[in-house]
Formats: C-alpha cells, structure tokens, sequence
C-alpha cells in the first residue's frame, strides 16, 4: 500500500462583491477520501474584472464545529501565493480514519480580504494495512485453487475443460451487533469483488452502481468509505451486503468476450463508530458473519442477469431477521492487491427513459423502443402469478421484423425475472449492463395487452448507467444537424465512461487505451475525468510488461494477439495521458508517478523500430476506404506508428522541462530529433509537400505532431485542404488519423472546410448516421449494422465544437487553462453559437451572434487567469464592449492584429463585445 491518494476538493465561493456575500461550495470528489498528501483547490468569482488572488489562508479541524468556536486545529496562516489549485498543506499529521473540515479565505492585489468560504470535509481512510487488522476477506464458498484461472482466455473458453464452467453463488452476508452510547461519527470502509452493494439496516450506504471499478486485482483492489452515522440507532444494528462476480469472474455461460476466474466473491468491510465519549467500536468482517445465497442465480458483466423473486428474504439486512439457516462466511485468500481508496466518481445511475413506442410482435411478444442507445440496465415493474418468468433481451438494433439484433453487440445476453406473486414487484439487475435502445419482452404484456397465463408490466424504465463524473461543458449553435451531430457524440462519451474508458457498452466492455487521448479533449470539454484518467494511468501502470510494452488494453485481464495487443498508437495513452492530465487540471502527479513507466515504454518502442521507423500495430483502426474497415488501408501503419513514437519522446522532452531533469530533457530532444529525421528521409517529398500516400491522416498526424518543419507546414496543409475539395469532403480518416484532422483543420484555420465536411448527411459520416436513425455515434462511417452502433472513437468533431466554433482554447505554455484564448471560428451558415466550459479556475464561456449589422461577443473569463481575444475586425474602432469603444478602455488591452483580427488581452470578468460591419 505505497501508492499516494491526493484529496482534490473545490470550493467556490464569490469574492469581494459590494453586495451581501453569497458563498456556495462544490466538493468535486463525493468520497473526499485522502493519503499521505492533501491537495486542495478552490475557484473564485467576482463582478469585479481583472481579479486575481495573491494570498489564501486555509483553516483545517477535526471537528466542525471548532469554526464555530474560532478554535482551529491548523491554519496555514496568510500565505503569499496566487495559487488556487492543487495547494499542498503539509501542517497535517494524518491518522486513519479520521474526518478533518477545512474552509479557505483569500485576498486579491487591493487587500481586501474575502469571507471564509463554506466549509467541507475529507476523510483520511485507511492509511497502511495495518490499519485493517482483524477484518478478514470473507466469502460464501472459496473457489479452488486448481479452478483459479488468470489471466483471462479470450473468446468463448470452451476449450477449457472445466474451467469457468460453474456458476459462482451471489451470496448475501449480514453482520448484527449492538449500539448502546451516543453516535459522534460512524465510517464504513468496504469493498466486494467483483462488485458489491452494501446496506445499514436495510438502507444502501451510497447510491453508487457496479462499485468498486474494475482493476487489475493481483496490483489493486478499491475499496469505498461511507458515512453511515444518520443511519445508524442505538440498539441492535445490522450491515448488509450483496456480492456479484464483475471483472472477477466470468463464467462459461451466455456471451462473454473473455471468461476468467481470479475467485468467487468475496468481501471485506470495518465499520468504525466513535462516540460522544471519546471511545471507538470497531465492527470488522470475519467468519462470524452470517452468509446464504440471494436470489440473483446468475450474473455476468457479459452475459445478463437472472432474479428469482422467489428467494429472496424479506429484512435479510435489517435487524431481528432469523439467520439461523444461514452458514457462516469462510475466510478466503484474497487475489493479492492492496487495498486502496478508490477516488474516481463512482458508476452511477444518471437518467432514466420511458418507452417512446411499444410494438406487439407476431410472437407475442413486445418490444419497448426507448428512442436512446446508451449504457445501462432496465427496471421492471410487474406484477403476476408466483413462477412466472419474464425475459428481456436488449439490443441497440433491430430487425426488419422488430427482433433484437445482437449480432455486433454479444449475445445472448438476457435479463431474466422470476415472479413471487406478491403484488407489484420491482427489479433492476445489481451487477450487470448493457448498451442498448429496444428491450423486447417475453412472457408479460403492457397492462390491457395481459392474458391469464402471463404476466403485467406495470412500468419497464430504461437506466442510463455511467461515470459520475461531473458535467463540464456546454454547447449549442444555430445549425441543427452540429446539434444533434453533438448529441451523437455526447452519447458515445457518456456510454462509454465506466470504470474506464470503453469503446463500446456492450460486447467490449474493454479499456481499449487509444481513445482515452485520441478522444480525450472532446471528452474533457464534457466531463471532468481527471480522477478516471489517473486511475488509468496507474492501469496501465499495472499492465505494463518486463520488456516495456504496455498493452493496447488495461486492465489488461486476458492478453490479446499481434496489433491487438501491441499498437504503437494505443500504448502511447502511457506517455500522452499523464501529460493531458497535467495540461487539462494541472495535477503533476501523473507525470511523477508514471515516469518510469514512460520512459521504459518508449525504450520498447525504440527496440522494435528499424532506424527509428516502427512498421506494426493495427494503424488508422477503421479508415474508410474501399476495403472493409478494420486496420488501416489507406495509410501505412509505419507513418503513424513512427509519428506517435516521436511525439511520446517529444513530450517526454517536455515533461522532463517540467519534472527538473534537465539530463534526460537534452537526451529526449536528441532522440526526438532522430526519429524527425528518419521520418522525414521515408515519408516527407520536400519538392510536392506531400506526405507519404497523401491521405487524410498521412497529411494531418505529422503536420500536427510536429514532424514538419514551419517551413512546409502551410504548404502541406493547403496540399489536404486542396484534396479533400478535390475529392468531393469525403471523411476517410479513421480512429487515429481523423483526431488529428481536426485538429490540423482546426488550429491551422481551415475550420470553413471542416463546415464543409461535417454540415451533411448524403455521404458516410456524422449526418449519414443520424439520417440512418442512429442516436449514438457508430464504429463505422457508414453505421454498419455488423459492427458497434455505440462507439467512442471518430468523434473527434466534439473537439472543434468547444476549440473551433466557440474558440475556447489555451495557450500552448498554459496549464490547467490558466492563460486563456477565445478564438471562435464564425464560418458556413452559421448565426450563432454557445459555448461553455468548466475549467479548473472556474467557467470560460465563449457565446457569438451574427446579423447583417454586427456580430455580437459575449465572453466570461474566471478569477486567477487571463485570456486572449481575437475579435473578427482589423479596425478596433468598430469595436465596443459594453457600449464603449475598447480603444480607450483601461481594462482592454489591445496586442494588436492577427489572421484578420483584432487580439486584445483581458483578465476575469464578463465582456461583451460588439463589432460594426
């Protein structure tokens, strides 16, 4: 247990305002549970323009109301510093299990001091392993020795004899103790692997949805930290918990795209109660707790879930049940992770659908049409005659007779209910999901549709389960099909933010490492995924083998072959990951705990090359070309194998500047320099400017990595600009190549042919899905029915909406959006657009409308940074904000002209800029 857990929380509270302060609190971490090193951060706003703070004072206590009492514990006193972010206090001495509140106040460069913010708090957790002693791993039955199978066997295992074949019991445990003094605090520290819901006295302990994430469990193992003090009494009590098998076991049944076997489940957990009177009881899990099987008779992350109502226990988890037909839990071996405070957003239920359409089929039958494919599970409401069973089969598409298709998403998977007869009964499965749109149903009927031999659904709701990442961004315009073109992607995105990052919700399920930086800034525009890119990183950490290599997946729980499991351009998430966390929030603590595995990946990269040119992997994944899509066609995988082993060396040159190792900063650019020359030497035709074949991605990744010298980059740009006009704007750039398409496009001012591009529907693309009726973005250009229609790759487009369109950009020197542009691009038809992001300073918002008259700027910078305008005029006199001409306001600055416009340099405030045509 050596790893450092870092505690981020935010606290945003108005500064200075004339009028009656208004402090409001927004804690970024639900479980604020901290190790070894505290960080903390907070955002400030303020009516007041050009504000930025240039002392802080941090309160910190283990008892709330010492604030109260102005009786602190520890203050850092009035430090001189403008830092608002990952603000380390070293003045803690931090025990286990120990709650601390803190509140913060500031001061900005006139000294006028702000109120104290509200006050949040933050628990220690268990800090060593000792700290767990006496708590065993406990179990229903202990899977043999002989029967453990890791890693994972890709595909259907039935080559495995009798491996994976039995189906492990879900057992429910129940632990009843007794309470007789007056509760000051009750924690409750618990994990169940593979997942596992926990309850005191009948009530859930959170309300979070396949906890803990998934891992490699021989490294980690998370566990999760509650406070129960409100639902616990004096008297008798009891802690509940059901187990399911997860990443942890996946048997031979139903589809499974991998079956493993590190146990059955099993769980561990200790509830710490303090008292008013100083003293502690520890309640800890053991084989003196009470174990029987609940009534979910089969589970699997892969293959559905089945409930017999007839089993279950009315108050199995409250207090005064009769367990004396349960057995006692056995001890069981652990798979060997440490057990570490699992500080990403747990999966959570985020929105729920009601059927939009219900279709009786000739087989009597009927399908629910819920209008969304996204992730998630269903809840049934139905009542009957005890024994009737109904089957759901999801699918995110149909056939032409309105049957599930599962064709490319696995099958079967199934949700099976028992009935027990006992009026309206409600189920949703525990430990399950599923990407789909249509669930059709089998021995029910909507109620009016019933017949005496089958049963009524009263209610059938679609779960939308995901990430409980916070939403970060927003964005709207005046063009519909860019709207739902966004919603497209939106969906793909929160779909696929789980555990980890995954391609599809469905028949993957797999931390597929690519888009996590392919994708990764449309995806941060969205939500906040620092905390889940951390825990990637140490994934990946984890997957990492002797020779170097980091596989394409991670957790790498069954090893695949060839490209899949040694694509240059998915292991390098190991080195480009850590950086956009360092970029996008400023937390260094990724490139510090990753270095080493950095460094030996890219050593492993250049082991594999010939001269500095790697020739493997799978390439531009799913270009579109006159193949069928898969690995790349139209560019050679040598191009863009070679161009993301230079940028991972280029950034480790970068970093190295950042981290304090100048050494190692000079061997990087040397070595980066190296591979550039070798590039250039096979793919780069000095005469034509033409790269390679001259495909999309063959013109756009070196342009963009910084293979090309400034020299060539305008020509070789207007050479793909000229190409795709020639060529009709067909979009052929696939899973890696078209990130960076857009991003050449983007910032090299072509955003009109990315309008040109992306602004229809008649041939493959983002608008022929949507006119296909697809409602999340597809594996393929053309939304082929054979593969994923919930994809997260090719969605790169979300990017120039916030970067492009609204212009919300940084500088290139910026951290964590401290230095801000606004460049929007106000090209093809379009009259007006919205766009919106949370930073880690606070809101950056980018809005514009164009008449015939005047274009209209409305720009909100946070308090603590600065920005860079570019207006659309040359001439600043025809530009005012707020009614008043810039050129005479003191608080405008203007740097001069730049591509046509006018650049001024702000600080934090909200403008509203004005430009006479």
């Amino acid at each position: 247990m050596k790893s450092s857990l870092i505690l981020i929380v935010f606290l945003l509270f108005i500064l200075f305002s004339c009028r009656e302060r208004k402090e409001h609190v927004r804690v970024e971490n639900l479980n604020s549970i901290v190790r070894e090193e505290v960080l903390l951060s907070w955002q400030l706003t303020s009516e007041t323009r050009n504000l930025k703070q240039v002392a802080y004072e941090i309160q910190l206590s283990t008892k709330k109301d010492d604030f109260r009492k102005k009786t602190v514990e520890v203050t850092t006193g009035k430090v001189e510093s403008g830092n608002s972010i990952q603000v380390k206090v070293d003045q803690l001495k931090l025990k286990a299990a120990q709650t601390w509140f803190w509140r913060v106040k500031v001061w900005d460069s006139a000294n006028r001091e702000s109120a104290w913010s509200e006050t949040v708090s933050f628990n220690t957790g268990l800090l060593t392993e000792n700290d767990w002693v006496g708590a065993h791993w406990i179990g229903y039955e202990e899977l043999p020795a002989e029967k453990r199978m890791v890693p994972g066997v890709h595909g259907n295992g039935n080559k495995l004899g009798e491996l994976c074949v039995d189906r492990p019991v879900i057992p429910y445990f129940r632990k009843e103790f007794s309470i007789d003094k007056k509760i000051s605090e009750a924690t409750l520290f618990i994990t169940g692997l593979g997942q596992y819901e926990a309850s005191v006295n009948g009530q859930k302990a959170g309300n979070y949805f396949l906890t803990p994430g998934w891992t490699n469990y021989e490294k980690t193992i998370f566990y999760n930290v509650f406070d129960v003090t409100h639902l616990l009494k004096k008297g008798k009590n009891t802690i509940g918990a059901i187990v399911g098998n997860g990443f942890f076991n996946i048997n031979r049944e139903r589809y499974r795209k991998l079956v493993i076997a590190w146990g059955n489940p099993m769980m561990i957990a200790q509830l710490r109660i303090r008292f008013t009177d100083g003293t502690e009881q520890k309640i800890i899990s053991g084989s003196d707790w009470k174990t029987a099987p609940s009534p979910i008779t089969f589970s699997s992350i892969y293959g559905g879930e089945d409930y017999d109502a007839q089993l279950e226990q009315p108050g199995w988890n409250n207090s005064g049940f009769d367990d004396s037909s349960w057995k006692q839990s056995v001890t069981v071996n652990p798979p060997g992770g440490n057990l570490v405070a699992e500080t990403d957003y747990p999966v959570e239920v985020k929105e729920s659908f009601t059927a939009t359409k219900i279709i009786e089929l000739k087989d009597s039958s009927f399908l629910y049409d819920f209008g969304q494919n996204a992730s998630g599970i269903i809840e049934l409401k139905v009542k009957g005659e005890k024994g009737q069973n109904v089957i759901l089969t999801p699918a995110e598409l149909i056939t032409p007779e309105n049957q599930p298709n599962q064709r490319a998403s696995g099958a079967p998977y199934v949700f099976n209910y028992t009935l027990k007869g006992d009026g309206i009964e409600t189920w949703k499965p525990g430990f399950t999901y599923y990407g789909f749109r249509y669930v059709k149903v089998e021995g029910a009927a909507p109620s009016g549709k019933t017949s005496p031999d089958i049963a009524e659904i009263v209610d059938l709701k679609m779960l939308h389960t995901r990430n409980g990442a916070k939403s970060t961004g927003a964005f709207s315009c005046s063009n519909d099909l860019f709207n739902r073109t966004f919603n497209l992607i939106n969906w793909a995105i929160k779909s696929n933010l789980q555990s980890v990052v995954t391609d599809c919700p469905h028949r993957e399920k797999l931390g597929w490492l690519e888009q996590t930086h392919l994708m990764g800034s449309s995806i941060h525009f969205n939500f906040d995924i620092r905390h889940l890119y951390n825990k990637q990183v140490t994934d990946m950490m984890e997957a990492q083998l002797e020779n170097g290599l980091v596989p394409d997946i991670a957790p790498e729980y069954v090893p695949f072959e060839g490209g899949f499991r040694d694509s240059p351009e998915w292991g390098s998430a190991a080195v480009i990951m850590p950086w956009l966390v360092y970029k996008w929030y400023g937390d260094i603590s990724a490139m510090q705990k990753a270095w080493p595995m950095m460094t030996k990946y890219v050593e492993y990269l250049k082991s594999k090359s010939e001269n500095h040119i790697l020739s493997h992997g799978l390439g531009d994944w799913f270009d579109y070309g006159p193949k069928p899509p898969g690995e790349a066609q139209l560019t050679p995988k040598s191009l863009t194998a070679t161009a993301i082993y230079y940028y991972n060396v280029k950034l480790l040159a970068e970093m190295a500047e950042v981290l304090g190792k100048p050494g190692e900063q000079k061997r990087f650019l040397d070595w980066a320099g190296e591979i550039k020359t070798a590039f250039n030497k096979k793919f780069f035709e000095v005469k034509t400017c033409i790269i390679s074949t001259g495909s999309q991605t063959a013109m756009a990744m070196p342009w963009c990595v910084g293979l090309i010298d400034e020299s060539y980059k305008e020509r070789v740009l207007k050479n793909l600009e000229d190409s795709i006009r020639l060529q009709g704007y067909p979009l052929t750039a696939g899973d890696v190549g078209f990130r960076y398409l857009v991003e050449a496009l983007t910032y090299g001012g072509k955003s009109q042919l990315l309008f040109d591009m992306n602004s229809r529907d008649d041939v493959p693309g983002y608008g022929y899905q949507l006119k296909k009726g697809a409602t999340a973005l597809t594996e393929s250009w053309p939304a082929l029915e054979n593969v994923s229609n919930n994809h997260l790759m090719l969605g790169h487009l979300m990017d120039w909406f916030y970067a492009g369109l609204a212009g919300i950009r940084q500088t290139e020197k910026s951290v964590a959006y401290r230095e801000i542009v606004i460049y929007p691009e106000m090209v093809g038809d379009l009259t007006w657009v919205k766009g919106s992001y949370w930073s880690p300073y606070g809101e950056i918002r980018s809005e514009w409308e164009k008449t015939d008259e005047m274009i209209k700027m409305n720009v909100t910078i946070p308090v603590n940074t600065v920005a860079l305008v570019y207006i659309p005029a040359l001439n600043a006199d025809l530009i005012t904000e707020n009614g008043k001409p810039i050129t005479n306001n003191p608080e405008i600055e203007i740097i001069g002209t730049e591509n046509g416009r006018t650049v001024c340099m702000v600080g934090s405030g909200e403008y509203h800029f004005i430009i006479q045509k």
